[in-house]
């Protein structure tokens, strides 16, 4: 298995792909998950003047049989970047490790122990309110709907579509902690339809079904009695 290391609008030196090999020991990754089948590195720039201490942006993506693991960083170079998020994603193999070989039956952490198992996890304050972190240099942040936006912007949405086997809840929440979102979007195994996690305040979750209107499913199945064939 190789490394593939790629560029988001810009280009990568060789010197930075020598970095990455150095600094994601494969042999490293594969002692703790050795089902690998790609990792992945890209690399992008923040075009905003206003935020040059996190201009670069590195992204790694290990995908297996199992959970796909993400992890990301910015900093103000690409090498500070590419340690940072692989840190994180040290962290997460390691974790995913763990419970793979842990017992069955191990008892599942309060909310409040949290932030001391989860890679990441924010700290409550005396009043259990989330401890946000200070933003650097005092770059302004806004809010447009549901998207927090710092500087200027500008606001880029991306749209993915990814292949999902039906899972249960319990699994969902893991996976989520694995890729590191506040949401994670699945295929309930129960009900067969798509489902949303979602960290809510103090480290509780929340979870949206969505099913299919009877009415519209009504309008579209075939009226009985229907001719066959035209």
């Amino acid at each position: 298995m190789d490394i593939v290391v790629k560029g988001r609008k810009t280009e990568v030196p060789e010197r930075f792909r020598k970095h990455v090999a150095e600094k994601l020991k494969l042999e490293k990754i594969q002692k703790l998950d050795g089902k690998v089948i790609s990792l992945d590195v890209e690399v992008s720039k923040e075009p905003n003047p206003r935020q040059a201490d996190r201009c670069d942006r590195v992204e790694i993506t290990l995908r297996s049989r199992g959970p796909v693991i993400r992890a990301e960083a910015a900093a103000s170079d690409p090498y500070a970047a590419l340690d940072l998020a692989a840190e994180k994603l040290d962290a997460r193999l390691r974790k995913q490790h763990d419970k793979r070989f842990s017992r069955r039956g191990a008892r599942r952490i309060s909310a409040a122990e949290v932030p001391d198992h989860v890679p990441g996890a924010a700290t409550l304050n005396g009043n259990g309110h989330p401890v946000h972190e200070e933003e650097p240099d005092g770059v302004p942040t806004k809010k447009i709907g549901s998207l927090e936006v710092k500087g200027e912007g500008p606001l880029i949405v991306r749209e993915k579509t990814h292949v999902a086997s039906p899972m249960s809840l319990d699994q969902a929440l893991y996976e989520m902690e694995l890729v590191g979102h506040d949401f994670y979007l699945f295929v309930d195994s129960e009900t067969k339809e798509p489902s949303v996690v979602y960290r809510r305040h103090a480290y509780d979750y929340g979870v949206i079904h969505l099913s299919t209107d009877p009415m519209v499913a009504q309008a579209q199945s075939p009226a009985p009695g229907g001719t066959l064939g035209g």
